[in-house]
């Protein structure tokens, strides 16, 4: 599975490693991504959500 948010569909961004000397080098910053059980469409499933999604509420957890 991808590292993108099932919810809001935060995904990764890249940018530049920065050295002191100032090399570049590729890196990505991962979103913080959680494995929860879900409430989609009357049906309990396991999704995974960003951290963000979970403490604003836009997860309905089952009861």
């Amino acid at each position: 599975m991808a590292n993108i948010c099932a919810i809001c569909g935060k995904r990764p961004i890249t940018g530049h490693r920065i050295s002191h000397a100032h090399n570049l080098s590729k890196r990505r910053w991962l979103p913080n991504l959680q494995k929860v059980r879900a409430v989609i469409d009357g049906e309990v499933r396991r999704i995974k959500v960003c951290a963000t999604c979970i403490k604003l509420g836009r997860v309905q957890k089952p009861a």
